[in-house]
């Protein structure tokens, strides 16, 4: 199976609120960046990518959570990180059931997680 196709399982696989949370979150990075790739890592994680890691997505128990893998490096103007916030490298979100998804700073904080990853990319040249 692709990655693609086994993010596509992992969700069909979440019969509650977070197979439609990850789901809506996993279109979120398609609609920030149509350029992203999809992996799958970790033994059963999706991640998005381009140029580099933005974010792995991860089913809890409870909860949704996109660990940015370069958060601390990036500004989060309207504070939607919400855990991971004490790293210096990695920041979070975790959605609960009955969270709304702040759409708009998100894509931007994904846009910004690609910027950083082509400007340490060309950094390496």
């Amino acid at each position: 199976m692709t990655p693609s196709e086994k993010i596509d399982s992992l969700i069909a696989g979440l019969t509650d609120w977070r197979g439609p949370t990850l789901a809506r979150l996993r279109q979120l990075f398609h609609d920030a960046d149509p350029e992203v790739v999809e992996e799958w890592k970790w033994m059963g994680s999706p991640v998005w990518s381009h140029d580099g890691i933005i974010a792995v997505g991860i089913a809890l128990k409870t909860s949704v959570k996109l660990g940015f893998l370069y958060g601390a490096n990036l500004p989060d103007p309207d504070n939607i990180f919400n855990t991971e916030l004490e790293g210096n490298q990695r920041r979070g979100i975790k959605y609960y059931e009955g969270d709304r998804i702040n759409e708009e700073p998100l894509k931007v904080l994904i846009r910004s997680a690609i910027t950083y990853n082509q400007a340490k990319k060309a950094t390496r040249k």
